[in-house]
């Protein structure tokens, strides 16, 4: 047996071997300490003392090592169960920041929002639709040529600012809409730019000199729009804080 165990041994790689010693290395620590151990006033004598007293040592400062590992993926736990907690306040937070001042709108009617355009002299060409909502539009628009509009925004009809009221300050300020952030009727109808009562638009605050908890000045906030404005002829919104 002993044999062919040697010829094991020699057959191995020498990537093997070293790979396998620090393996075996304690092993065979522990096999010279319980030797020592038994041949300790026989044998060895005070090399054994010495010997276990060094593998006493060691073996402290295993359980040591151990502990403080122990340690230290608990209190990972413990921090990793605070970030999780810490998220999900501030999830919360930030969903609580998009509570609106109407959370249920009517919604509209294709009929309502659009009037149907006959193009040219033949009735039966009728793919135009006039929008007859408030619209906003950039301040570099331009129209598309009569032969490509799908989609008629009147000029009467389009809005570039708002009267936001600051729900804290009570006070009413006229200010630039920058953009339409959503509308609860559908993305066709947020990407035309059409305003109708809740519609989330974003307006630019700098000129009221609000600034974060950071220190930072907010350039532009949203606010719901809280009236109809093409029954008013002004947009009437509300900032969300």
């Amino acid at each position: 047996m002993a044999i062919f165990v040697i010829i094991d041994r020699l057959q191995e790689t020498p990537c093997k071997r070293k790979r396998k010693t620090p393996s075996s290395s304690g092993f065979e620590i522990s096999k010279r300490a319980r030797i020592g151990a038994t041949l300790q006033l026989l044998v060895l004598g005070v090399k054994a003392k010495m010997f276990a007293k060094k593998r006493y040592a060691e073996k402290v400062t295993t359980k040591k090592t151990l502990a403080v590992h122990a340690e230290s993926s608990s209190r990972r736990k413990v921090d990793d169960k605070v970030l999780s907690n810490t998220i999900k306040q501030k999830r919360k937070e930030k969903a609580g920041k998009w509570e609106v001042p109407l959370p249920k709108v009517r919604p509209v009617a294709e009929e309502e929002m659009f009037k149907v355009i006959q193009s040219g002299k033949s009735k039966t060409k009728q793919w135009k639709r006039m929008v007859t909502k408030a619209t906003f539009v950039g301040p570099g628009f331009t129209r598309k040529l009569p032969k490509y509009e799908r989609f008629l925004r009147p000029t009467g009809l389009r809005f570039t600012k708002a009267n936001v009221t600051h729900p804290k300050l009570k006070c009413t300020f006229n200010l630039n809409i920058i953009g339409i952030k959503k509308i609860p009727n559908g993305p066709m109808f947020t990407a035309l730019g059409v305003i109708t009562r809740g519609t989330i638009i974003e307006v630019n605050v700098s000129e009221l000199g609000l600034v974060t908890h950071g220190g930072k000045v907010v350039w532009g906030t949203y606010a719901q729009v809280t009236n109809d404005p093409e029954n008013d002829g002004c947009i009437n919104a509300v900032l969300l804080v």
